[in-house]
């Protein structure tokens, strides 16, 4: 008997605003991760493993005789933001929210748990991935670590993500590259400070500084392929000066996206190049650590075709489309795609939602029912009954 799909609606809505009132950061979804263990539970899995990498949770959920297994995965951490809301489920834990939709993906995965588990529809197994700490890179990772390949596993897995702007009942994504990869850096330039009204007792660094983060402008005007995307982005520029002191000590700090590695590794070099050579004309020491953060997430194309086939399953014809351009934010569900072959979509927030990681975001609960019925028609579609 098929489920009363209104009522699951309003249980998830009511599953999603209690998320999102009690909001926890990467490795501390330990409310969270209770939850939708007990959930998981409750809808009969077969195996609910807790503590999966610290705070991540996996379901396992087995029907027929099948022997393929594919995987489905949410994200359930938050982020260090004030949340400026006056609905009734705003955030109780203050200075942390839910600011890019992983309470909605936590409940339109459960959704799907149910379904599967009280409407099976499937021959083989679904793993239910609930994994931590996405937003700072480390959660899929500490999965990994913790053996999540060899004790649950899996031939593929599949992942969405809600989107501010794209209407509610909207599906994309795209072959190849989706999300970009992300590097940090830090250039620390070192000189001798001095009274601001002698500069040419010592060797201040802030003019240096100056033309450092001019000059990484050049790496993706004139030192990459036009065809290569990649943005450098100077996100902060700190020195030890005050107002009557110039500085000996600056730090300029960033970040780089690509979606290759030898353009990330590029970025990289032309960037000590830059850094160690501006240094020298302004007679400083110049140091540059470089650290990839994020790895690209990149769609495997037969994947992305079945993707396609389910959504248009759920979504409008119309409303099933191909993301034209890569964004250039970056997803740590990246990781799993080093281990096995998925796909990673986007379902749409609605025209009038605040941006991704905005005091003022919050997820559209309309969009829950699309993404639950996704989620569910992928398995069936990559288990199939005989």
């Amino acid at each position: 008997m098929a489920m009363d799909l209104s009522a699951l609606e309003r249980e998830m809505t009511a599953w999603r605003r209690d998320l999102h009132a009690h909001p926890e950061f990467g490795f501390e979804e330990k409310r969270t991760s209770a939850f939708v263990a007990a959930k998981l539970r409750e809808f009969g899995l077969d195996e609910v493993a807790e503590g999966v990498g610290g705070t991540g949770v996996v379901g396992t959920l087995k029907r027929g005789t099948g022997n393929r297994a594919i995987a489905l995965r949410a994200d359930m951490d938050a982020l260090r933001i004030t949340e400026q809301s006056t609905q009734d489920y705003r955030s109780q834990n203050p200075g942390t929210m839910h600011a890019c939709g992983h309470d909605g993906h936590t409940a339109m995965l459960l959704g799907a748990a149910k379904i599967l588990a009280e409407e099976g529809g499937f021959d083989g197994t679904v793993r239910f991935v609930f994994q931590p700490a996405e937003e700072w890179g480390k959660g899929a990772l500490a999965m990994l670590a913790d053996g999540l390949m060899e004790r649950f596993p899996f031939e593929e897995i599949y992942g969405l993500h809600n989107m501010p702007g794209l209407p509610v009942g909207h599906f994309q994504t795209r072959v190849g590259p989706i999300m970009s990869a992300e590097d940090n850096f830090e250039i620390v330039l070192k000189g001798v400070g001095g009274h601001a009204a002698r500069p040419h007792w010592g060797n201040e660094v802030l003019v240096a500084a100056c033309a450092t983060v001019m000059n990484l402008q050049t790496i993706v005007s004139r030192r990459l392929s036009p065809t290569d995307i990649s943005v450098v982005s100077v996100t902060e520029l700190i020195t030890d000066g005050t107002r009557n002191a110039l500085p000996g000590l600056a730090r300029i700090l960033g970040d780089a996206r690509s979606f290759q590695p030898e353009v990330s590794t590029e970025i990289e070099k032309q960037m000590r190049i830059i850094a160690e050579g501006t240094a020298l004309t302004y007679n400083v020491a110049a140091e540059v650590t470089y650290t990839r953060e994020f790895v690209p997430t990149l769609n495997d194309a037969t994947l992305v075709d079945e993707v396609f086939a389910a959504a248009r399953t759920v979504f409008e014809l119309e409303h099933v489309s191909t993301a034209h351009e890569p964004m250039t934010g970056s997803e740590d569900f990246a990781r799993f795609l080093e281990h096995v072959p998925g796909c990673f979509a986007f379902v749409g927030n609605g025209k009038s939602s605040a941006p991704l990681h905005n005091p003022a975001y919050d997820f559209n609960d309309s969009g829950l029912l699309y993404g639950t019925r996704f989620h569910a028609a992928i398995a069936r579609q990559r288990l199939r009954q005989a």
